[in-house]
């Protein structure tokens, strides 16, 4: 018998505000209880495990799939992000996201077929189309350094033949509001999620066509004989295989070990703003702002069934090798988050902010994703690189096929990945790593 115990289960800080602001209470599934059966068990319901649902009852119909969360779904990872569905380049490590021309070109390709794939869904399972908003974004400049970075990103996309646009800084406070930025760059590809009402829109829909269990911790995979029992406080499911969409906590069950990087990134939301002050915030009504060095300041503008328009400001990393973080670390970074809101909108200093929480990303040093079949019959759909919702569905279509053993052009580039580099020792690597996010952090202080 085979065994893989898990060390840790995925704890969260902070509320999932994405998943308390729809306009309507989120449907709810059963804890997984007494033994099931299933010919294939996903375990993670986020981005990567939706995706594999979708992907393998795509390919066959009659399929009998079960899909455990530990929590609830988009109260964990992928409902904590800033919604962004990017298809550009975006590689975090850089100065300004660019890569190679090459594997740019190839990345982009793959990006813009899980979009098509996330946008099928939409379509297919009748999700709210104002959850999967294809609007663009915009690279934020606020200094001379990150203009340089945004012309050196623009030369990029120009050789890539990528349409953009120049905003100026007058652009930029008709868009925004503010006079914060004194420059961007305008990309139309990327889609604005509201990634609770799109992760709980999908598993509504595939429900219909498979189990899903909420609230249960996988305690430990097992194998005996030809199935994998996957097994929880309360139940298990044998299967003959397995699907894991844990991103960082494939490390929790002894995979990967010294090869990934833990980061959480916080973000605070403000209360809704009125219809009097939404007209004195100026600007229009909804965009999003990743900034133009990685390490500086996402800003979004939302407009939500429920939640009326927002802000919403992320900033602040951490490097947690322990995979757990802090109400400590969370209140520091909503201090932060206050001041970038205020510098960027003076007239509205000191607006509340009525949540704060916290995210866990996973990455690797050398910018790679886990989708390997780990174990006969065990495959992994993990390491998004902080891209959660486009890495996290190619991994989850790219696993859903390695399991039913089809091929295509997302399998074909994963598997072409090389390994996921080792690490130092945490001893040496967490301060070390923490020191760099800090010196990265101040020198992107304006943006």
């Amino acid at each position: 018998m085979t065994q893989y115990p898990a060390s840790r289960v995925p704890t969260h800080v902070g509320p999932a505000p994405w998943r308390e602001l729809l306009a309507e209470p989120p449907q709810s599934y059963p804890a997984l209880s007494n033994t099931q059966s299933a010919d294939i068990t996903i375990i993670g319901a986020g981005f990567a495990g939706l995706a594999a649902a979708q992907r393998l009852l795509q390919i066959d119909n009659n399929i009998k799939v079960c899909l455990i969360e530990a929590s609830r779904i988009a109260e964990g990872a992928a409902g904590r992000n800033s919604g962004f569905m990017i298809d550009l380049p975006h590689d975090l490590s850089t100065d300004h996201y660019a890569g190679g021309a090459n594997a740019d070109k190839k990345l982009i390709g793959l990006n813009r077929q899980a979009i098509n794939f996330a946008k099928a869904a939409v379509e297919q399972h009748g999700i709210d189309p104002r959850y999967f908003d294809p609007i663009g974004k915009i690279n934020g400049a606020a200094s001379t350094t990150a203009e340089k970075h945004n012309t050196d990103y623009s030369t990029h996309l120009t050789s890539l033949n990528e349409p953009f646009e120049i905003l100026d800084k007058q652009t930029m406070i008709e868009l925004t509001g503010s006079e914060h930025y004194l420059s961007g760059v305008y990309t139309p590809g990327t889609v604005l999620l509201q990634p609770a009402g799109y992760s709980l829109g999908l598993a509504a829909g595939l429900s219909r066509s498979m189990k899903i269990y909420e609230q249960s911790p996988v305690t430990s995979i097992q194998k005996d004989g030809a199935n994998w029992s996957v097994n929880t406080a309360q139940g298990n499911v044998v299967s003959e295989k397995v699907i894991m969409a844990t991103n960082g906590h494939l490390e929790s069950f002894g995979f990967a070990k010294r090869r990934l990087m833990h980061i959480f990134l916080y973000a605070s939301m403000t209360k809704e703003f009125n219809a009097k002050q939404s007209k004195q915030l100026g600007g229009q009504a909804k965009w999003g702002i990743t900034p133009s060095d990685p390490m500086g300041t996402t800003v979004r503008r939302i407009v939500t069934p429920a939640g009326g328009t927002r802000y919403i400001t992320r900033t602040c990393a951490h490097y947690l090798p322990e995979m757990q973080t802090s109400q400590a670390r969370l209140k520091k970074a909503a201090a932060v988050h206050q001041q970038k809101f205020d510098a960027r909108f003076p007239s509205l200093v000191g607006t509340d902010m009525e949540y704060q929480w916290a995210g866990h990303l996973c990455l690797t040093h050398n910018g790679v994703s886990v989708t390997q079949e780990l174990d006969k019959g065990l495959f992994s759909a993990c390491v998004q690189n902080g891209l959660g919702a486009t890495r996290g569905t190619l991994t989850g279509i790219c696993a859903a096929e390695h399991s039913l053993q089809v091929k295509t052009e997302i399998g074909a580039f994963f598997d072409a990945n090389k390994p996921a580099r080792l690490l130092p020792p945490a001893l040496i690597g967490k301060p070390v790593a923490n020191a760099l996010l800090r010196w990265r952090e101040w020198r992107a202080t304006n943006e």
